[in-house]
């Protein structure tokens, strides 16, 4: 069975990424567009169209052009929003590389990426200069550097921008990375009419408006931050406040000093909000709305940072592969516990069993498949994973487990290469870590798979506690809220549960970890 988005289907026009954002700045006049949330300084939106073409040019008196790559390997900050959109303009693409990357992870994406461009930051410089392979033409730099182009310089330049012929459904804008299903991260080459179709499909579904003021905290790098808040807050006309990284008491200060309306966040943030005593020493009144996306988030922390801040929280669901996303919820029903909700215009989702290839029908787990206008063009130089992602009839595999109800309303299980086999079963490690956090001992916890003579695999739980509890206390819990082949075998407690910078837990982390020792069973 085909599920399809429950709202009209939307025009997506032909045209670049640039010239869709920016359609419309010049009407919002001093508006602030971007703000600096560290310093105050603020880029306005009669101020944003001219910055961005001065920005252009300067890239090109450097002999940036069409088909170029720019590597930015910097934090956060209004500089990133706006280099994505020069480099946009003049038809190259950005590669976005996370600054807690390791010389050699930063290698490899500018390895294969084909970038020759690179712009970063001060405390980065060093560490780019040790991963720049020798085709980086120019290193430009958010600040000053040795052997680095300023960043400044580029906006002294008065040439008039190239003119560039862009092909919005073959020219690439974006190349992130990203795993896929399977295997070592790949580069996803998203087009300009990809990440149009993205912001007009937020667009229907109400994500932000023209009078919002929302906060950029979660990373650039990921097409969250970049795509879902930033650009498209600039395409809506909203004001975006840019903090470098998530730092608590710098972003309460934000959301009260600057009255933020709407705060994009991941997990670990709700979970932190819904329990800091900090958050009762500020203001946050005019926040009307969160979202939350990324990885998953136990209802029960939903619900209660929700009835803290006194503002409905809105999930979405996506990967990088689709722009990011391909599901939210609407903001005319009400959500159901657990539920990423439903698919955006003109997307079709179905799900898929994992062993047989066939269609499922309603509240039937198996693989999420996702087709719309979002999906990639493919991976960089890797047809063999882009044919085994994408099918011929343009279904992407996402590599999720998840069911839908009869109306599309979707529920996310797992990871399908991160089921635990218990005696041939699949029990789903997400499921067992939102009843675990539902205990109130335990601060945060991650499920994987152990090895076991007997069953294959049995179900452990790595926690970390914020009150007393013994393992015994811990398993009894957990077996009385789940199925007998649910029920959890080993504890261990921790003191932290590891995690990328989105939030999602990294389970190959407490894999590696239990494999190089021997767990006794409790």
């Amino acid at each position: 069975m085909i599920f399809s988005s429950p709202h009209a289907a939307v025009t997506i026009p032909e045209t670049s990424l640039a010239e869709y954002i920016l359609r419309h700045a010049h009407e919002l006049g001093n508006k602030p567009a971007l703000i600096d949330g560290s310093s105050g300084r603020t880029i306005t939106y009669k101020e944003l169209v001219p910055t961005v073409r001065k920005l252009a040019a300067g890239l090109a008196s450097h002999n940036f052009g069409k088909g170029d790559v720019l590597a930015i390997y910097s934090l956060n900050s209004p500089e990133y929003a706006l280099a994505f959109l020069a480099v946009a303009m003049l038809g190259g693409a950005t590669s976005m590389i996370p600054p807690l990357f390791t010389d050699a992870e930063v290698k490899t994406q500018l390895q294969d990426s084909g970038a020759t461009y690179l712009l970063t930051i001060p405390q980065l410089l060093e560490k780019a200069n040790q991963a720049v392979p020798g085709k980086i033409k120019k290193t430009f730099i958010i600040g000053e550097g040795e052997g680095a182009v300023p960043f400044t310089s580029l906006l002294e330049n008065d040439d008039p921008v190239p003119e560039v012929n862009i092909s919005p459904r073959n020219d690439l804008v974006a190349l992130p990375y990203s795993s896929g299903t399977t295997g070592l991260p790949k580069g996803v080459m998203l087009t300009h009419y990809n990440l149009v179709s993205m912001l007009c499909q937020l667009h229907a579904s109400e994500a932000l408006i023209e009078n919002d003021t929302t906060v950029c905290v979660v990373p650039m790098y990921h097409l969250y931050g970049l795509h879902v808040v930033v650009n498209l807050g600039l395409r809506q006309g909203a004001t975006i406040v840019i903090l470098p990284r998530y730092e608590l008491r710098q972003f309460l200060i934000t959301l009260e000093r600057y009255g933020v309306t709407i705060a994009p966040l991941v997990p670990p943030l709700v979970l932190e909000l819904s329990r800091v005593p900090e958050v009762d020493e500020h203001n946050l009144s005019k926040l009307r709305l969160i979202h939350c996306g990324a990885a998953p988030l136990a209802a029960e922390v939903g619900q209660a940072c929700s009835e803290r801040l006194g503002c409905p929280i809105r999930f979405g669901y996506g990967l990088t592969e689709v722009s990011p996303l391909s599901h939210s919820s609407l903001p005319s029903i009400p959500d159901k516990p657990g539920s990423v909700g439903y698919c955006l215009p003109n997307t079709e989702c179905k799900i898929v069993d994992y062993v047989t290839g066939a269609e499922l029908g309603p509240n039937q787990a198996g693989e999420i498949w996702i087709r719309g206008p979002q999906v990639m063009k493919g991976y960089l130089g890797n047809n063999d994973a882009t044919a085994e992602m994408i099918r011929e009839d343009g279904w992407l595999r996402t590599g999720d487990i998840g069911y839908a109800e009869q109306d599309g309303r979707l529920f996310v299980v797992d990871r399908l290469k991160e089921l635990i086999k218990y005696k041939g079963r699949q029990v789903a490690p997400a499921e067992l870590e939102a009843v675990l956090l539902s205990h109130p001992a335990i601060a945060d916890a991650g499920v994987i798979p152990s090895p076991d003579e007997e069953a294959g695999e049995v179900p452990k739980a790595f926690v970390v506690l914020k009150s007393a509890a013994t393992v015994d206390e811990i398993m009894e819990f957990v077996s009385a809220r789940v199925a007998p082949h649910k029920r959890i075998r080993l504890v261990e407690i921790v003191n932290e549960i590891p995690k990328s910078p989105a939030g999602k837990i990294l389970r190959r982390v407490l894999v590696e970890r239990e494999r190089g020792k021997s767990s006794p069973a409790v």
